[in-house]
């Protein structure tokens, strides 16, 4: 049986660097040099992982019940049925 792909959000790599730049005093910018998740996807191929959106996206069962409990409490609240 064939392992499953796995796989990660460059833009979450992107975010991880940034921040860790940062808090090292560094400046990073976004932008100026071109997409940083270009550099950022190729990492992740490096690293054996391909680039995606993994279970975060709005597409995935766990997602599409958080939202469904939100919606649930937000349109429920105060209405008189």
């Amino acid at each position: 049986m064939d392992e499953p792909v796995e796989t990660f959000n460059p833009w979450t790599v992107v975010n991880l660097v940034f921040h860790h730049l940062a808090e090292n005093g560094l400046h990073p910018v976004l932008g100026e040099a071109g997409d940083p998740a270009v550099p950022a996807a190729a990492l992740l191929r490096a690293l054996g992982i391909e680039p995606g959106r993994n279970d975060e996206t709005v597409t995935s069962a766990r997602v599409q019940d958080d939202l469904a409990r939100i919606r649930e409490r937000m349109f429920s609240e105060g209405r008189e049925d």
